[in-house]
C-alpha cells in the first residue's frame, strides 16, 4: 500500500449540504470569498451511515439510546468492545484488569471490529474509576479537508406552513423556515496515508469500501434536507514511491459557465469542469504514478483547456499517457 490522494466532486440543489448549529443550521459559508463549506465530520459521517447500512460494516461512531431514551458516550461505547477472545464479555471494574491491558483487548477488538476507526482514527476515552482512566488515540489514514464550492453560493431563505396547527384549538398552522443553497458543486481533497494505515490495520479492501462509500453514500443521502446531492468526480491517485505526493491535486480543476454571475447556478449542465491542469500536473509526474482510479458521471461536461472531452473520460485519460482505471462501483 502506497501514499494517495482523493479528489471529490458532488453538487446539491435547493439543498443544505451541512448546517451549522451555531447560526440557526444555515449551511456554511466562507463569508469573505462567498463559498460554501462542508465539514469533513459531514462526508465521514456520509461514508459511515453508508458502510453500515448498506455493507454490513461495523462502526465504532454511532448514536445509541439505552432503553430510557439516554444517548450513550463514548466511554461507554468503548465498554462494548471489552470482550475476550471467545465472545465473552469482561468487567471494566475487576481489579484483576489493569487498564493497560483494557486499552489493549479495546483497541484490538475496535480495529478488527470498526472500519471507520481503522480508516478516520481516533480518540477513545476509557474509564476504570475516577482515578484510574486513560484513552486510545489512533491517527486515521485517511483524513479530508474541508469541502469547498467551485464558486460563490447564496443562501435562501425559504419560509412555509405545517402540516399541524400550532396549538391545542388554535386555527393557525405552524410556520416553519429553512435556509437552502439553490446551487453549489463542492470539491473535497483527502490523502490515505500508508504509515498510519499500518497502526490502524486498514487494507486494500478497506480502501474500496471508502471508495464506495464516498460515491454511493451521497447518492443515498435521502433525507429531507440532503436529498438532491448528486456525486459527480471521483479521483484517487497512488504513487508508486514510497511518501510521495504531489499535494492540492483539488487546486487543480475550475469551472466554467456562461452565466453573468456564479450565484446564479442552477445545475450541473451549465457547469463545464476544466481539468487540464490536473492532467498536466499528473503527466509531469508519471514516473512517480502507480495507478490513477477515476469514477465520473457522464451528464458531466469536462474540458481540457480549449478542448471539450466528448469521449468516456477514462478513456481520455488513458489517450493521455496517464494509467487511468475506471472505478468500478
Amino acid at each position: 500500500m502506497n501514499r494517495s490522494e482523493l479528489v471529490f466532486l458532488y453538487d446539491i440543489s435547493y439543498a443544505n449540504p451541512n448546517g451549522d448549529p451555531l447560526d440557526e443550521n444555515k449551511p456554511r459559508i466562507d463569508e469573505d470569498v462567498e463559498l460554501n463549506i462542508v465539514t469533513d465530520v459531514r462526508l465521514k459521517r456520509t461514508i459511515r451511515d453508508y458502510l453500515h447500512d448498506f455493507k454490513d460494516q461495523g462502526i465504532f461512531v454511532k448514536e445509541i439510546e439505552d432503553d430510557n431514551g439516554n444517548i450513550q458516550d463514548a466511554k461507554l461505547r468503548a465498554e462494548d468492545y471489552l470482550f475476550d477472545s471467545e465472545g465473552k464479555k469482561l468487567d471494566i471494574k475487576e481489579k484483576t484488569l489493569p487498564i493497560n491491558k483494557i486499552k489493549q483487548i479495546m483497541r484490538d477488538n475496535i480495529l478488527s471490529e470498526c472500519i471507520d476507526v481503522r480508516l478516520f482514527g481516533g480518540t477513545i476515552p476509557i474509564e476504570k474509576s475516577k482515578s484510574d482512566k486513560g484513552s486510545i488515540k489512533l491517527t486515521g489514514p485517511v483524513q479530508f479537508r474541508f469541502g469547498r464550492s467551485l464558486h460563490k453560493v447564496e443562501i435562501t431563505h425559504i419560509k412555509g406552513t405545517g402540516a399541524f396547527a400550532s396549538g391545542k384549538e388554535k386555527k393557525q398552522k405552524t410556520f416553519r423556515e429553512e435556509y437552502i443553497l439553490p446551487y453549489s458543486l463542492i470539491c473535497f481533497y483527502g490523502a490515505i496515508n500508508e504509515n498510519a494505515a499500518k497502526k490502524t490495520s486498514m487494507n486494500e479492501n478497506d480502501i474500496s469500501l471508502l471508495m464506495e462509500g464516498i460515491w454511493n453514500g451521497t447518492k443515498n443521502l435521502i433525507t429531507r434536507s440532503k436529498f438532491g446531492q448528486m456525486p459527480r468526480f471521483l479521483l484517487k491517485v497512488t504513487y508508486s514511491d514510497k511518501n510521495y505526493y504531489i499535494g492540492d491535486l483539488d487546486k487543480r480543476i475550475k469551472i466554467e459557465h456562461d452565466l453573468e454571475d456564479d450565484k446564479k447556478l442552477r445545475g450541473i449542465e451549465e457547469v463545464r469542469i476544466d481539468i487540464s491542469e490536473l492532467i498536466t500536473t499528473l503527466k509531469s509526474n508519471i514516473d512517480k504514478l502507480e495507478s490513477v482510479n477515476v469514477k465520473f458521471d457522464p451528464n458531466v461536461a469536462f474540458k481540457n483547456g480549449d478542448e471539450p472531452i466528448i469521449e468516456n473520460l477514462t478513456e481520455y485519460l488513458v489517450k493521455m499517457g496517464l494509467p487511468a482505471i475506471e472505478i468500478d462501483l
